[in-house]
């Protein structure tokens, strides 16, 4: 009579060796995974922008020395909630310490904006990152040596030579019924460093009727 194939003792021994392959590969391959998690940016955000936990994602990443994990925020801890980034981070980049400091420490100022709803991207937002464009809506002005000195100031005034404001990020954002909703304007709050926070008071003051208009980036 033939033995049963389950008492044949080949078969245990495939099946032995086949499971101890499986459990020196699967040692082998964790052994060789040197990866670790941290935390990198979902979107684009400017300096001045709070560091919160919806606007990043975690990022497996590999370091040639471990001595540059330090230098960013590992992803098995949460990031500290008192963080504004100091520059602009891009899309899909490492959250690096270098980029954050405290909300204390912020070197911004914030600048308000009056802006037309219909000048404006509706889905503007905290942290989107916009260009601000200045015209002067008053148009030509009348003056008693003749119409030469209003076109000149007509062209100057419809031809700006770039934004006010490149790549600055929106800190605040309030709903249109929240802010100006009875005359008809919306407010925006953006991030500036003190140097180009002056050139554009500077810019703003000296139109008549400043017009803004926001192109947003991100």
């Amino acid at each position: 009579m033939a033995r049963p194939a389950w008492r044949d003792p080949r078969l245990w021994l495939g099946v032995l060796l086949v499971t101890g392959s499986v459990v020196v590969g699967a040692r082998l391959l964790a052994a060789a995974d040197d990866t670790v998690t941290v935390w990198a940016m979902a979107g684009e955000r400017g300096a001045g922008t709070p560091v919160v936990a919806d606007d990043l994602v975690v990022q497996r990443v590999r370091f040639a020395d471990d001595a540059a994990l330090g230098r960013y925020f590992a992803a098995d801890e949460p990031v500290p909630g008192d963080l504004v980034l100091v520059r602009g981070v891009g899309a899909g980049e490492l959250l690096a310490r270098s980029a954050v400091g405290a909300a204390r420490e912020e070197a911004v100022l914030r600048v308000p904006l009056e802006v037309d709803p219909n000048r404006v991207p509706p889905d503007v937002a905290a942290g989107s990152v916009v260009d601000v464009w200045l015209t002067d809506g008053s148009g030509p002005v009348a003056t008693p040596a003749g119409t030469a000195r209003s076109a000149e100031r007509k062209a100057d005034s419809e031809e700006p030579a770039g934004p006010a404001l490149s790549r600055v990020t929106v800190v605040a954002a309030p709903a249109y019924d929240d802010t100006f909703a009875v005359t008809g304007a919306r407010q925006l709050v953006v991030a500036v460093d003190d140097e180009r926070a002056a050139e554009f008071e500077q810019l703003l003051g000296a139109l008549q009727d400043p017009v803004i208009r926001i192109l947003q980036r991100s």
